[in-house]
């Protein structure tokens, strides 16, 4: 029988069961220290063994895996999220507005992340077609490389974010698409990053 979880502990398994949905594979030690900000490896692994004695974890592969770490109960298959309108895979649109919601996986609800509608192509490079969804958690910096929402001069679009010394490229992962180039005189802002990309059927 379960023992109950502490808040931390929920947590701990909300960030494996995540990252293994968003990356493919269970988060790493240090992953998952950064993530929750410990302030040691041995406490990540402290929970570890703790959340396995108490049957809420297993670790496969043996004591020094490191990425092997899966719940034994899954979460509630699925939640919602609001979905905010569409956003263009091409050229920009303007992003709508409305109160729908959509089904996505529970590990992915947070109060930061909502749902956006993809119209367009020029993310198929990264598995991202027309009448896709994608969530996306709300902040306004992004690393080299993520995907991002962008605003340009009040209109939405989807591309993958690089700075350059004082430039910054917006680009599509389609060859067909031109890169977006920002001036000085665009109004730009990013919005949010991209955590997770589905389709319905």
């Amino acid at each position: 029988m379960q023992k109950p979880l502490s808040t931390k502990q929920q947590q701990f398994l909300d960030l494996i069961q995540r990252h293994a949905l968003t990356y493919g594979q269970s988060p790493s030690y240090a992953e998952i220290m950064s993530a929750l900000r410990f302030s040691s490896l041995g406490t990540v692994n402290w929970y570890v063994k703790t959340l396995i004695k108490n049957g809420h974890l297993n670790r496969t592969g043996g004591p020094n895996s490191k990425r092997a770490l899966t719940l034994t109960e899954k979460h509630p298959a699925s939640a919602r999220l609001p979905l905010l309108g569409f956003i263009a895979a091409g050229t920009p649109i303007e992003a709508l507005e409305n109160a729908e919601s959509v089904e996505v996986p529970a590990p992915l609800v947070h109060p930061d992340n909502f749902v956006l509608k993809i119209k367009g192509n020029s993310m198929i490079d990264d598995h991202i077609e027309d009448g896709d969804y994608i969530i996306v958690r709300k902040t306004q910096s992004a690393e080299p490389g993520q995907s991002i929402v962008a605003l340009i001069n009040g209109e939405a679009t989807l591309k993958r974010y690089y700075p350059q010394n004082h430039k910054i490229e917006l680009h599509p992962r389609n060859p067909d698409y031109p890169i977006i180039h920002i001036n000085e005189t665009d109004d730009f802002q990013i919005n949010g990053i991209v955590l997770y990309s589905f389709r319905e059927y």
